[in-house]
């Protein structure tokens, strides 16, 4: 790490290495935008991991700019209290305390604040679509004036650096952009006309705190949508902001229409702002952050070293693993437990109200789940070596107990092999190498290549049985379903050699999607058939709106509310909307879900041993849940 750990300085702060853990939403606050006990130590932990700085999410300046019941809020004094307490949990770890100032404008609804949502102009947020309220001049030098209040709050409160959320589609982007700023008044038109709002914010804000305090601005250098902001025009935005005294700037992308460019899923490159951050760099004259999509120290790196940022900011990244700055600093980089991207902590926000994470179940439940040695150790058999499996097996390991895990196959990772065959997925790789790390660090005996009966299960004798053992493909009981014509999912994705000229696949979950993407950038003729009316059930939404956008441009076919009725040789027979259709195919892949394996649990329930079941076969369901559950169970015996 030739860059990311040097000492770096802005302003009057001193940043002790080059990681900042950005502000992203976790939504711990309690629902009147109070601190709570969990988001202290939410971002203590985040404190704790090495980064030079910790910049709390996006903390709402007005009533009307909140986003959710349970934002963080900065705007009145009865928040400073708890504010203080958070920015010395911060200060106490060695990371600097940043905070973010914000206002949703039209990115919310009547329903979170009771009114109207604010905008600059009477177009509606794209997705929300409710109907918004333009603002007057005296609207404008009002909400002025509360970010000027917010930011001596933060200042009395014991931050030391304050950022002011320009981006991601909310007030202060709304009116940076043509895309959402049709104003023919002083606040609209040219550039300078748009940046007026952002300018006058930044100068109410110098007028409170002083020129020595540090303030940073966020931008969305890039929107990706029809007269949305460019590289080129946010340049000369930032210009302007420069004049009026910001210090810093964090470079990322996106707006209310491009969420995938906000929170980038894993369909799309690593480090895919990083060029935006480059050309910024080298047209301005204050540090500059890189963010999006960087979740490995050796890309962080890399970025620095080119001269591209001055700063990265690893968000996602640290949520994945608080340890990860410690690990890499070390070099043992196989320890780190990567982000893959999934975007699983952003749908659990607003779909369950709380930050979750796939690979660690630990985010937002750090008072929740805690390691203690074992009060007796036990001897543990684990049967199954798939997510579920592998993290009960270590965790249990890591507390006293001794393990011993034994897998069928000849690898470990179970479901998560067969997730991790395609282009978009490989990351996906990173899960099962964090576990096989720890397995190896704790001294967890793996037996490969076994097939656990109950005969075994009477040899080995353990104290305790856990069943891990997956879950199996289900096959429709329609003529032809036994033709060679039909392929399962795992041998159509590791098949060598070329792919079949015309695919049908079966099934468009998750995994048919991703399999019928596979099939079509090899150049494969691809028909999606579906019984629901909609594809990608089940697929976190910006994941979703990425993948079918990539199916689409390679010509996928889809047959919503269709039947498979019977196979042939040469294809399949669809029953669509009360028509038949036949559909020629070399290949039909079928995709339709799994059931649980439950023979051993069978064989061996009526043993007289403390047996659990945990993962799909219980019922299948997600990676995230099978490695949740294997943290509670590992933690509890």
């Amino acid at each position: 790490m030739q860059m990311l750990f040097t000492p770096f300085k802005a302003k009057n702060l001193a940043f002790k290495n080059r990681l900042v853990m950005p502000a992203l939403a976790s939504f711990l606050f309690d629902d009147d935008g109070h601190i709570t006990d969990a988001i202290l130590e939410h971002y203590r932990r985040r404190a704790a991991s090495g980064v030079s700085m910790v910049i709390v999410e996006a903390c709402a300046v007005s009533p009307e700019g909140i986003v959710s019941r349970h934002q963080g809020r900065i705007f009145d004094d009865r928040f400073i209290d708890g504010f203080s307490k958070l920015a010395k949990v911060i200060k106490e770890e060695g990371a600097i305390a940043g905070i973010q100032i914000h206002h949703a404008g039209r990115q919310t609804s009547p329903r979170v604040i009771g009114r109207d949502p604010v905008a600059p102009s009477p177009l509606p947020c794209p997705t929300i679509r409710s109907n918004v309220q333009p603002l007057t001049k005296e609207q404008i030098r009002e909400i002025v004036k509360k970010f000027g209040d917010a930011a001596e709050r933060a200042v009395k409160a014991g931050f030391d650096l304050i950022e002011i959320h320009g981006a991601h589609g909310y007030l202060i982007n709304q009116f940076l952009s043509r895309f959402s700023n049709i104003r023919q008044d002083e606040y609209g038109g040219s550039i300078e006309g748009r940046a007026r709002f952002a300018k006058e914010i930044i100068e109410e804000i110098r007028s409170r705190i002083g020129d020595d305090f540090p303030l940073s601005f966020k931008i969305s250098a890039q929107e990706f949508v029809p007269n949305g902001l460019t590289v080129e025009e946010s340049i000369e935005i930032i210009k302007i902001l420069i004049s009026a005294g910001i210090d810093l700037v964090r470079v990322s992308a996106g707006c209310d229409a491009t969420p995938e460019w906000i929170c980038q899923p894993m369909y799309m490159k690593k480090a895919c702002l990083a060029d935006s951050a480059a050309r910024i760099k080298k047209a301005i004259n204050i540090p500059v952050m890189s963010v999006g999509r960087i979740n490995d120290p050796t890309i962080a790196d890399e970025i620095l070293s080119k001269g591209w940022a001055d700063l990265i900011c690893m968000g996602r990244a640290i949520l994945a693993d608080p340890e990860l700055p410690k690990k890499a600093k070390r070099g043992v980089l196989n320890e780190i437990n990567m982000c893959i991207a999934c975007n699983n902590c952003m749908e659990s926000i607003f779909r369950r109200g709380r930050i979750e994470c796939l690979v660690n179940p630990f985010l937002g439940r750090e008072k929740e789940l805690i390691f203690e040695p074992a009060q007796k150790t036990k001897r543990i058999m684990v049967v199954g070596g798939g997510p579920a499996g592998m993290n009960i097996a270590w965790i249990a390991a890591k507390r006293g107990h001794k393990v011993k895990l034994f897998e069928k196959n000849s690898f470990l990772g179970g479901q998560l092999v067969l997730g991790s065959a395609t282009t978009y997925k490989k990351e996906i790789k990173n899960i099962i190498n964090y576990h096989q790390s720890q397995l190896k660090k704790y001294k967890v005996e793996c037996v490969l290549n076994t097939e656990v009966t109950a005969e075994l299960v009477k040899r080995e004798n353990p104290d305790v049985v856990v069943l891990a053992t997956g879950s199996y493909p289900i096959v429709p009981d329609i003529p032809g379903v036994d033709k060679d014509i039909v392929v399962p999912v795992s041998e159509i994705l590791f098949q060598e050699g070329p792919l079949p000229k015309e695919s049908v696949v079966v099934g468009g979950g998750p995994t048919g999607c991703e399999v019928a993407l596979h099939l079509a950038e090899s150049g494969s003729k691809v028909i999606i058939v579906e019984m629901l009316s909609k594809i990608g059930n089940g697929l976190e939404s910006i994941t979703r709106k990425v993948l079918l956008n990539k199916l689409i441009e390679h010509n996928v076919r889809f047959l919503t509310d269709s039947v498979l009725e019977r196979i042939e040789d040469n294809g399949v027979w669809v029953k669509s909307k009360g028509k038949e259709e036949f559909i020629p195919a070399e290949r039909v892949i079928i995709s339709i879900g799994n059931r649980p394996d439950t023979r051993l649990y069978e064989q061996i329930k009526d043993m007289k041993y403390e047996i659990y079941q945990i993962g799909d076969c219980l019922e299948p369901r997600s990676a995230k849940t099978a490695i949740y559950e294997g943290t509670v169970l590992g933690l509890s015996i």
